[in-house]
């Protein structure tokens, strides 16, 4: 008998099978810890990579809209953006089949990537298409002032809500990279590109082609940062080969239908240094949709704003010290203010992970 009820009281106190985790919980078991937030590393590796990719894109895209070749200038800037497009889907279908056990399947229906694709094409179309009629540091004070933009549609497309202090940072970064920029500037601010001697025509079609891309671009990002939120199992190199087939589509018709396809590839086999060009501006374009992708995935796309800005003042760092420029003190003064605003918004973003730290921890 008391061996039977000894072993009775041993299967009695034994755990029941149907005691699973979520019983657990309920009495009081600790949660496994959150993943660990995107720290200085990341962030460094998302800033270099951004820097490399497009600090070289930017120096021979300008060359190739402003050169003269052994039969004149490059003809079509559509042709650009599907070279670009063309080199960065085939990217991303490999490291897609690679990552998924070769499979490509979208966890995300197809169209919800069209609208990026539009707007991430007209604002490459855009950029390529002003160094036509305006100059480089024109198109660099343009892009300084994206920030706002972005935070703009932030607010339109995903609903965010930014403090004062976001909106005053923007506006300081902005001055201090378009004071950085402007002391650059020469007489001829709007002689860039083909026209020659500024007019009114040239510089009012530069302005429209810089407002394009300025708005496409901060429509983009924010597109881009709100499928992330609704379909959360997409990764940037499923939306890399997204994005870019719907864009290899768009400029493919365009390209067809305007006839310029055939005047391109005839202009390429005339000048083949053209060609090499256009692959760096690919080769370089790719890499810099990746980081893209990761750093809008990771930190959001005000960070990676903030990033591809300050991208623009190392552009003309970049310019004085090939071509020898003198570094006035108008550059400084903006360079001060970049960077003082840039390290005072990391240190504002410590504190407060630093104050909701404690938070967390007590509610566990």
């Amino acid at each position: 008998m008391s061996s039977r009820s000894g072993s009775m009281t041993a299967r009695e106190t034994s755990p029941k099978p149907a005691e699973d985790k979520a019983s657990l919980l309920e009495k009081g078991a600790p949660t496994p810890p959150p993943p660990p937030a995107p720290g200085a590393k990341q962030l460094l590796f998302c800033f270099i990579g951004l820097q490399a990719s497009y600090l070289t894109w930017g120096y021979v895209q300008e060359k190739v809209m402003t050169k003269e070749y052994s039969t004149g200038r490059f003809p079509s800037a559509t042709f650009c953006v599907f070279s670009n497009r063309v080199l960065a889907v085939t990217v991303a279908w490999a490291v897609t089949m690679y990552k998924h056990g070769g499979k490509l399947n979208i966890p995300a229906p197809l169209w919800v990537f069209a609208p990026c694709a539009l707007s991430n094409t007209l604002s490459s179309f855009g950029q390529y298409q002003a160094l036509h009629y305006v100059s480089f540091p024109l198109q660099t004070i343009a892009k300084s002032t994206k920030v706002i933009p972005v935070m703009i549609m932030g607010k339109v497309l995903n609903k965010k809500t930014y403090p004062c202090v976001d909106y005053i940072e923007a506006v300081l970064i902005c001055l201090g990279v378009s004071l950085f920029s402007l002391a650059n500037v020469s007489a001829d601010f709007f002689g860039g590109g083909t026209s020659g001697d500024a007019s009114s025509y040239a510089a009012l079609a530069g302005l429209a082609m810089l407002a394009l891309y300025i708005v496409s671009d901060s429509f983009t990002s924010q597109w881009q940062s709100r499928l992330y939120q609704a379909h959360p199992t997409v990764d940037q190199f499923q939306m890399m080969f997204a994005v870019n087939t719907w864009a290899i589509i768009m400029t493919t018709f365009a390209l067809v239908t305007s006839g310029e396809l055939w005047t391109t590839l005839q202009f390429i086999g005339d000048n083949p240094i053209a060609f090499v060009d256009n692959v760096t501006i690919a080769i370089t374009s790719a890499t810099g949709q990746l980081f893209i992708f990761y750093t809008i995935k990771t930190f959001g796309p005000i960070v990676f704003t903030i990033i591809m800005t300050t991208r623009q003042m190392f552009s003309i760092v970049l310019s004085t010290v090939i071509f020898g420029h003198a570094i006035k003190p108008l550059m400084g003064l903006g360079a001060v203010i970049v960077f003082a605003t840039i390290f005072n918004r990391i240190k504002r973003q410590a504190a407060k992970r630093k104050q909701a730290a404690p938070v967390a921890a007590g509610g566990k």
